[in-house]
């Protein structure tokens, strides 16, 4: 896909915040300035998943729960300027940030649009989709439906985050509940947060991260697949 895109920030009248629940907290509003820093201990995660999603030059690509945009800079390299890169995000303040990050880098490829998932308004089929540390967003079947009822037959899907590692490991456990709390409303299915996307891509292999503290997960909308 080719489609030209913008970085104008698109609002939707029906972002209720009962549909956006990551949005109300503080930090994703308030102090969605602070989020890049923050989130700097998820850096590698995200260069790691952009690396796992195989996109090509001129890609349309959906970056579910999107932030303040830090994985734009690695989909540009992999798409290129005639790509499309589609952000979609509930929280307006990040939204703002992310808008910054693109004018600043002159990118006419990136489209941003506020709004939950589960709601968004998405006017392309796309090539491929990633899910970077959005465990709200894992835990909605309408929200995953959304995306991948907009994906090409054999896109490829990504997604990536924290879990619960086994549960001997008391110490570990504690810290990955203090890295995550800010960021995650409900720690529901934190045990397997893939395991409704799984329903929705039949192919999706899942790799743990981090001693079992982290997962990578990646596979096909279903359809057949393309030749890369």
């Amino acid at each position: 896909m080719n489609s030209a895109a913008t970085s104008t920030i698109q609002p939707r009248s029906d972002a209720s915040p009962g549909l956006a629940h990551h949005a109300t907290s503080e930090a994703y509003c308030s102090q969605a300035r602070d989020y890049d820093q923050r989130t700097d201990a998820f850096r590698r995660w995200r260069e790691l998943l952009v690396e796992q999603l195989p996109v090509q030059r001129g890609d349309t690509v959906l970056d579910v729960g999107c932030g303040t945009g830090l994985c734009l800079p690695l989909l540009q390299d992999k798409v290129g300027p005639g790509g499309t890169i589609i952000g979609i995000d509930a929280s307006e303040q990040m939204l703002q940030v992310a808008g910054e990050r693109v004018a600043e880098h002159r990118w006419d490829n990136v489209e941003l649009l506020v709004a939950p998932v589960a709601a968004a308004a998405i006017e392309h089929t796309a090539d491929a989709a990633l899910f970077c540390a959005v465990h709200d967003v894992m835990q909605s079947r309408t929200a995953l439906s959304n995306i991948v009822d907009h994906l090409r037959p054999g896109a490829a899907v990504a997604a990536i985050g924290g879990k619960w590692p086994a549960p001997w490991t008391w110490p570990l456990r504690a810290w990955v509940a203090n890295l995550h709390a800010p960021f995650v409303t409900d720690f529901a299915g934190f045990d397997r947060p893939w395991r409704l996307l799984a329903d929705l891509v039949p192919d999706l292999q899942v790799r743990e991260l981090a001693f079992g503290a982290g997962y990578l997960a990646v596979g096909h909308a279903p359809g057949d697949r393309p030749l890369m």
